[in-house]
């Protein structure tokens, strides 16, 4: 985001604080994903709309360069390699432990499979369940039927870890599934995971 501020001069269109602009996208990323996997909306509307909203707090109805800054977002954001901390180190240490590995992501096709590559991960994972092939969204019991299926999973020995109580760890109760909360942040549950942890090395004494 900061590179999309910058590469689209929004200083010069009155937008002088990167922080309280970034503040505002969040909210309004975080209230639209909320309304796409509830159904409410379409995906295109997702992509430009946190970005029109985002600048409409600052006066600017500027629809092309919402969603303009739209494709840039999404070109750009699969080239970022920023891991979590111990993220290539827990993976080698599941793979190792003979943990057959899959994602469930509410992501676009594309851009999922993108990140994976540009990130060096995709070896680490057997199959790649996104909300595009299913024809469903987390939390939606319907998504982890079909990747269950698709990955020739058994319930029972299937776990769902994610960061995103919402999504993945009210996901993975839908399903049925024990789930693990990575409480990055360190916020207050809300959703009542099997396991919460703050960081991935705390994996190896569950797994």
């Amino acid at each position: 985001m900061n590179d999309l501020y910058e590469t689209n001069l929004l200083v010069e269109r009155g937008v002088t604080d990167f922080e309280q602009f970034f503040t505002h996208y969040s909210f309004h990323n975080h209230r639209l994903w909320d309304r796409y996997t509830k159904g409410f909306i379409r995906q295109d509307e997702l992509r430009w709309k946190r970005m029109w909203l985002a600048l409409l707090e600052f006066k600017i109805a500027d629809e092309p360069l919402a969603k303009k800054m739209s494709v840039q977002f999404l070109d750009l954001l699969p080239t970022k390699k920023k891991l979590f901390p111990y993220t290539v180190e827990i993976l080698e240490y599941l793979k190792n432990k003979d943990y057959t590995l899959h994602l469930v992501t509410n992501g676009f096709e594309s851009v999922q499979h993108n990140k994976l590559r540009e990130s060096n991960l995709t070896a680490f994972f057997d199959q790649v369940i996104t909300s595009e092939a299913s024809n469903s969204l987390k939390p939606n019991k319907e998504i982890f039927d079909y990747a269950l299926q698709k990955a020739g999973a058994v319930l029972n020995e299937s776990i769902m870890i994610g960061d995103n109580q919402d999504a993945d760890i009210q996901g993975g109760i839908n399903a049925g599934m024990d789930t693990i909360f990575v409480n990055h942040l360190k916020v207050e549950p809300t959703v009542k995971s099997t396991y919460m942890i703050h960081h991935l090395k705390e994996l190896e004494h569950i797994l």
